[in-house]
């Protein structure tokens, strides 16, 4: 009997050094998807993806930057996505984070290969240009992977204050599991900072970012809209849960309703990827949770998020590790040791 598999798709910043040959290493016999990433870049004038994959040293400025990073995420995502085992795989359900929402679309065939690759590349490209603002990581969960309500309370009034200082524009850019990201102008990156208690590695200034959904990108709007066409935009074949915890069920959905929110509130409010997991573990029960690649990073918010809804009795990350020993809750096929057991 097949394994009922929920598909997450990964966010910027997933392609870092060390993903550096990610399409040349597992993906030479993917020459469909490259070759229509290529395509579109190419048609932009562009370097391709398979030359930013291709090259001999990963370089900061160039591959981290948006409209470089996301085709990139997008190739490797999609690339893996076609390669787990539908022998072995019922995909019954996609979400993703933040851009991966994007990828979510094309994974659920809401928009077709090359489709997903111009939606990319256009926002990318848009971000990249026209991008305001910043995003900082702050940490909400303990060593167990626990939320800890004393941290939710501190972010409660954290926000309370700042909504009171005209000076400063901040807001809840993405709940992603055991962390909360802000967005911020560069005022309120700085008040931020200032503010957040200091926790091993947080709190994190991401760059190459900008205030990713938060009302710091209304101007993005009318850009998204005019590069990105409705017709892109189709029924779909998987259902797909959105950055609300919206479930976009194919062929039940209205398409100005789902374009309108992908290049709209998608861009302009708080992306819930903590609520997203928990309804698609919820409505969709899956047995496992493939995370694409490229990257690693994805994996603690998932089971984080499981966690706090306590999916099938999850209690904390010493549970998971002990329960992903027995049988793979998660199967992250950004990490060697585990894709294969995706592959066919």
């Amino acid at each position: 009997m097949k394994k009922r598999a929920l598909v997450i798709c990964p966010g910027r910043g997933t392609y870092n050094a060390t993903e550096l040959g990610y399409l040349k290493t597992h993906h030479a016999a993917r020459e469909d998807v490259i070759a229509a990433v290529d395509a579109v870049r190419g048609e932009m004038g562009q370097l391709t993806v398979s030359q930013l994959d291709g090259a001999d040293k990963y370089t900061p400025s160039v591959h981290m930057t948006g409209d470089n990073a996301s085709a990139l995420i997008y190739a490797c995502a999609m690339a893996d996505f076609a390669a787990i085992d539908r022998e072995e795989f019922d995909i019954v359900a996609v979400t993703g984070n933040s851009m991966g929402w994007y990828l979510a679309l094309a994974c659920a065939g809401i928009v077709d290969l090359a489709g997903g690759a111009r939606l990319v590349n256009n926002m990318g490209g848009i971000m990249h240009q026209h991008g305001a603002g910043g995003q900082i990581v702050w940490s909400i969960c303990d060593d167990n992977w626990n939320i800890q309500k004393d941290k939710l309370l501190f972010i409660n009034n954290l926000m309370h204050e700042s909504s009171s200082i005209s000076e400063v524009s901040i807001y809840i850019s993405i709940r992603l599991g055991g962390m909360i990201v802000f967005a911020a102008d560069e005022a309120g990156l700085k008040w931020l900072m200032e503010r957040l208690p200091k926790d091993d590695r947080f709190p994190l200034r991401l760059m190459h970012h900008a205030a990713f959904h938060s009302l710091l990108l209304n101007h993005i709007v009318p850009m998204a809209r005019s590069d990105n066409p409705l017709s892109d935009f189709g029924v779909g074949e998987i259902p797909a849960i959105d950055g609300q915890g919206r479930i976009w069920s194919p062929r039940a959905f209205n398409r100005d309703a789902i374009y309108a929110y992908t290049l709209g509130g998608q861009l302009t409010d708080s992306y819930d990827f903590t609520r997203a997991v928990q309804v698609a573990a919820a409505e969709f029960a899956p047995d496992t949770v493939i995370v694409l690649g490229p990257g690693t990073t994805l994996g603690a918010p998932i089971v984080q998020a499981l966690i706090a809804s306590g999916w099938r009795g999850l209690s904390g990350k010493a549970d998971f590790q002990a329960r992903q020993q027995d049988e793979p809750i998660l199967i992250s096929m950004g990490m060697a040791e585990q894709r294969a057991w995706a592959l066919s």
